[in-house]
This record gives structure tokens, sequence and C-alpha cells, in this order.
């Protein structure tokens, strides 16, 4: 016989209620938001001031979207929107993985979470923010213009809830695909290039209202990508509701079960990539265990590279560009901007073959606060200069490396933008000129170096330290208009050519150009040597307070 168990005051029977995991997560984005606002007044004021632009921009879209309704290319229009929103979603995570904490689930491989709630918990916390908010707001938008009739409307309540779910999943299977990458330098780099996508993405759209604007069709030049994007999630989903109201209930049904497998798809892959990310160990952790490879210094690189002190320079000058974030963020904005203003102008039809120079005088701007980019490390370089030549092979090879990479390049903005304009007669006039600038651009680089150096801090985003912006400003403000006053000869006899007959004889620029800018550059190395060798005190105060 057994007895009763009695219970005591303050004990309790059976399990203890247990926790969904969902509702920790969002109290979780919402703890790591309320406490990333609290870090400063600064970071505050940038997310308030973000977020009220991001929702005014989504409500103007989302009323304009409306207005739009009843229009005959209302469909097309959507479409692209949810289309390009959602290529933005499988972008951002690679170029900004920082932005969200918890895109990182390496942060919880200690604890003991099963794949399948995890991936809902996760899943359920990104619809927390401005982003999905915006999301919401653009399909909601898309959907009020192209539904017509009741059993559009249903469709479109099954659409938008399915739009921003496959954006979110895309996005957070795209981030735990490329977590190890991008939480590695070599993943951060690729903040780098983010750059590069907004001017190319600018232009693109630039060139694409222009050519709309120019056409009879207008908005009809863009129902043929409307009808292709129509069958790729998510913009299946709202095409579905497009279908509905023109009573083709098959296409609508295939296109939204299409967004539905792309739902689960996505969700299986992002389970996937979680799985394996939980279970295996780092991949750093393994090569830092392997043993050591020797690395064959007579090959590559540096075999090719002069002897003496210009290969070691060249080199490191080089490796600075590749490793670097600033440095590299720097010659990749100069490269693309090289390019694209050009380039885009051409094929615009309002470009003009001297444009191709503008590539040239972005990447001389990198010969600009040489200095500036070694930061404290500059004492190593300072303790190698004892006299006016060491500085002279120092600045030398250092234009040297810049070379290597901004001849070649402006050579092929030249000859592309000469291609894309079909004006071949001036094509060695162009070069001249390049070359030229390119020259005057590297001799007053030099001078600036050495006379107006600053230092580049290497945390957070600015690229001068507080109180040296006077000095950047007027070294490549003053730089580049002497470098523009330094190229007068060679602008001067090239109009002379053009104004006197000679047309014929503008060929001769390109071996003048090339000339002028080798013998400019020579020049300015000379003259900035000796203030480099008597400055090397002040120089190393100046780039070291960053």
């Amino acid at each position: 016989m057994t007895t009763p168990a009695t219970t005591t005051p303050g004990t309790r029977q059976g399990p203890a209620p247990s926790t969904g995991l969902t509702p920790v997560f969002v109290r979780l984005k919402l703890s790591l938001l309320r406490n990333g606002l609290r870090q400063s007044s600064g970071r505050r004021a940038a997310y308030v001031a973000s977020a009220v632009v991001a929702l005014l921009f989504a409500a103007l879209q989302l009323l304009g979207l409306i207005l739009l309704r009843g229009n005959e290319h209302a469909a097309t229009v959507s479409v692209l929107l949810v289309a390009v929103l959602a290529l933005g979603w499988a972008v951002m995570p690679l170029f900004f993985p920082s932005g969200d904490e918890t895109l990182d689930p390496t942060r919880l491989v200690m604890l003991p979470l099963r794949p399948r709630p995890l991936v809902r918990a996760l899943l359920v916390s990104s619809l927390v923010g401005i982003g999905p908010l915006f999301t919401l707001c653009l399909a909601l938008g898309a959907v009020i213009a192209v539904a017509r009739g009741g059993a559009a409307v249903a469709v479109g309540v099954v659409a938008v809830p399915l739009t921003l779910l496959v954006c979110v999943a895309l996005a957070r299977a795209v981030a735990t695909a490329n977590i190890r990458l991008l939480t590695s330098r070599k993943g951060r780099d690729l903040a780098v290039l983010s750059g590069l996508v907004i001017a190319v993405g600018a232009q693109l759209v630039n060139f694409g209202a222009q050519r709309i604007g120019s056409s009879q069709e207008g908005l009809g030049e863009l129902d043929p990508a409307a009808d292709v994007l129509g069958w790729i999630p998510p913009s299946s989903a709202l095409s579905a509701v497009h279908a509905t109201g023109d009573a083709r209930y098959v296409t609508a049904a295939a296109q939204l079960a299409l967004s539905v497998a792309a739902l689960f798809l996505l969700v299986w892959a992002w389970r996937r990539s979680l799985t394996r990310l939980m279970t295996s160990p780092d991949g750093s952790t393994l090569a830092a265990a392997e043993p050591s490879r020797t690395k064959n210094r007579t090959t590559g690189l540096a075999a090719r590279l002069p002897a003496g002190r210009t290969g070691p320079v060249m080199e490191r000058t080089l490796r600075y560009v590749w490793r670097d974030p600033k440095t590299k963020a720097a010659w990749v904005t100069s490269l693309a901007i090289g390019l694209i203003v050009p380039v885009f102008n051409a094929l615009q039809g309002t470009g003009s073959v001297y444009f191709a120079c503008f590539a040239a005088g972005m990447l001389g701007i990198q010969m600009y606060n040489q200095f500036g980019q070694d930061t404290s490390s500059f004492w190593m370089v300072a303790m190698t200069i004892s006299s006016t030549r060491d500085a002279y092979e120092e600045l030398r090879a250092r234009a040297l490396a810049l070379l290597v990479i901004t001849l070649p390049y402006a050579a092929l903005v030249t000859v592309l933008t000469t291609a894309l304009l079909g004006d071949w007669r001036t094509l060695a006039e162009s070069l001249g000129l390049s070359f030229a600038l390119l020259g005057a651009m590297l001799a007053t680089g030099a001078w600036s170096s050495a006379r107006f150096p600053y230092s580049i801090p290497q945390q957070g985003y600015k690229n001068v330290a507080p109180g040296q912006a006077g000095l950047a400003w007027i070294s490549i403000l003053g730089g580049m208009i002497a470098a523009a006053v330094l190229c007068a000869p060679v602008i001067a006899f090239t109009i002379w050519l053009h104004s006197a007959g000679h047309s014929a004889s503008t060929w001769l620029l390109l071996p003048l150009g090339t000339a002028y800018g080798a013998a400019i550059t020579y020049a300015g190395l000379r003259l900035a040597a000796p203030r480099v060798a008597a400055r090397l005190p002040e120089i190393l105060t100046a780039v070291s307070k960053g």
C-alpha cells in the first residue's frame, strides 16, 4: 500500500512549462536592437534617420502603386519591383553581413538547439525590422495595383505574406551558406564591392530610364522582361494575382505553386546549411592545425619585380592594394567610377572620347597621401631612408606599383570608350592625353604626399583622422588643380591641331603625351624626394594620429 505524496507549500508538481524558442528569439532580436541603440547618440540618430527615410520611401512607394491601379503597365512595374526587391534581399547579406547579428548562426553552436525549431525561430525573428516592413508595404502596394475581382484579392491575401517569407528565407539561406566566408577577412572585403554594385546599379537604372523615356512604347519596353520574371519566385506570386484577375486560373495556380515550392526549397536548403554549420568543425581551425607550407619566394610576383629597393617597395604597395580594407575600397571605387562615367555616357550617346581621361584622373588620385596608408608603421620605412636618393627610390617604386595597374587600365578604358563611340581616329590623341594626365597626377601626388600627409584611421568608416580634414582637401583638390595646369601644354597643343586643320597629325599626341607624362612624373619625384628626406619626423607624426 502506497501513501499519497504530500505537497509542501512553495513546491510545484509536474514538469515546468517550457517556453517556445520563437518568442525567445524575437525578444533576443529586440534586445540586440535596443542595446545597439544605447551604445551612442550618433548611432541612435543614424538609425532613426534611416528608419524615417525608409518608411517615408515605403509610404510613397505604396501610394504610387495604389495610384498605378488600372494602368495597363501596372503588372509590369509591380513584377519588376518585386524582382528587384528579392535580388536586394539575396545580395545584401553578402555585402553587409554585420548589419544583423542574428544572421550569424555560429554564435549558437554551443547551445542544444535542433534545426527545425531553430529555423522556425530565426525565420520569425527575421520579420522584425525596417526591411521586412518595407517589403510588406511594397508587396501590399503591388497586390493592390494588380488585383481585380474577389478571387484576385483572395490570392493577394496569400501572395503578400508569401512574398515576404520568400525574401526573408532567401536572405537567411544565402547568409547561412556563406557565413564562414563572410566572417573571415576575405569575406569582410566583400563590403568593399558594395560601392561598385550600387554605382553600376544606379547607372543601369539611369540608362534604362533614359531608354524608356526616349522610346515610343514607354513602359511597354519592360513587358518581355516582366513576362519572364513573372515565373520566377517571389514575383510569380504577384503574377498569380494578375492572372487570377484575368480569369487565367491554371496559370495563377502554377505561379502561386512556384512561390510556395521556392519557399519550401529555401527553408530546406537553409536547414541543411545550418545543420552542416552547427556540426562541422571550423575551417580556420583545420587550416591552423595543418603543417605550415613554405612559400617559394623565387616565383610569383616577387620574381618579376626589379631588384634592389624598388622590388620590395612595389610588392608592399601592391599588397596594400589587395589586403588593406581602406586602400582596397579606394581602389575599387576609383576603378569603378573611372570605367562607369565614360562607358555609360558613351552607351547613352552623350559621351565623348575625352571622357576616357576621367579614368586616368581617378586612378592618379591613389598616388596622393602615399604614406598615410602606412599609418604608424611608417617608422619602419623612415628607418630605411637616410638620403635624398633613398627617398627618391621609395617614391619611384610606389609610383611604378601604381603604374602596373593604372597604365593598362587607363588604356583599356580609352580603347573601350573609343570602340563604343566608333571614333577610332581620336584613339591616339585620347591615349596621349590620358597618359599625360596620369603623369601629372603622379607628380603632384608625390609632392603632396610629402607636403600634406594625413592619417587614415584603420577602424570605422572615416578616411581622415579628426583634425586633418583640411590637409586632405588641400592635398587632393590642390593636387588635381595643379595636375590640370601641368597638362596645359598638351591640351593647348591638341586644341591647336584641331583649330589649325591638322587633324590628320593628332596621332603625334600619343608619343608626345606619353613622353610628357613620363618627364613630368620624373620631375615631380625629384622635387618631392628632398622634402620627404627632410620631413620624416613630421610625416611620421602626421600619419600616426589615426
